[in-house]
């Protein structure tokens, strides 16, 4: 990680459950402090202790995760990653943290790889690895952005130059959400209306031509209600390539 060292502020209630996530970000070089309280974890907010990312339990007694999230949101901390850690997991529920404002989310009990690359990939979002320009790997998949082609095991992939740009969209960001408004807005530059089969034909192509799935590690997971996700099977992240 570069300087400043990123500081992590976790809301658990659950003593077990708050120090397993402390030794899992420890573990993995990331500074931890936790709070059993959302109204401790309000105050050390309002102190501008320099956060760079809050993990949220969403039920609490007293001040709960989602009152933390919607402070956060109406005070000037728009940037601020926040990624819900929670057993709710019904989709009108997570529709509803999304929506409050919440970057990201995982269901209990989570994994150890997938909470870190959850976190990974908010970071990179604040303090990116590579420009947008620059050419990176991801597991067995090589995106040369000059040449806008995408190689799988030393391979080159047939893609049309919309496929190229969705592709390497999700390959950049792996376990990043991405609505149909999104995509709509970072590929096509315009919005697609919901009755067209335009996005849902070119998501269809990728998974076919790029072959997520299991074999390539790697899968492209859809709700109809949030929107895109590639999931990895193996932890992994973008790296730039020299």
């Amino acid at each position: 990680m570069s300087d400043p060292s990123p500081l992590i502020a976790l809301l658990e209630d659950d003593p077990t459950q708050s120090a397993w996530m402390r030794q899992t970000l420890a573990e993995a070089g990331l500074a931890c402090q936790a709070f059993g309280d959302g109204g401790a974890l309000l105050a050390a907010l309002r102190a501008h202790t320099p956060y760079s990312l809050l993990l949220l339990d969403w039920e609490l007694p007293g001040i709960n995760g989602m009152e933390v999230l919607r402070w956060v949101r109406a005070n000037s901390h728009e940037a601020l990653p926040v990624i819900f850690v929670t057993n709710r997991t019904l989709e009108s529920d997570l529709v509803e943290c999304l929506q409050a404002g919440a970057d990201d989310y995982i269901g209990k009990p989570c994994r150890p790889g997938e909470l870190l690359a959850r976190i990974g990939a908010q970071l990179r979002r604040l303090r990116p690895a590579a420009t947008p320009g620059t050419d990176f790997t991801l597991g067995e998949f090589v995106v040369d952005m000059s040449t806008r082609q995408i190689r799988l095991h030393d391979e080159p992939i047939a893609l049309t130059p919309k496929e190229f740009d969705l592709a390497a969209l999700f390959l950049r960001h792996p376990w990043r959400l991405f609505s149909r408004d999104d995509l709509s807005a970072l590929v096509w530059n315009r919005e697609i209306p919901s009755a067209s089969r335009t996005l849902d034909t070119h998501l269809s192509n990728i998974r076919k031509k790029l072959r997520l799935g299991p074999s390539t590690g790697t899968l492209l997971c859809a709700s109809y209600a949030l929107g895109y996700r590639l999931e990895l099977l193996t932890p992994s992240s973008p790296t730039a390539q020299p």
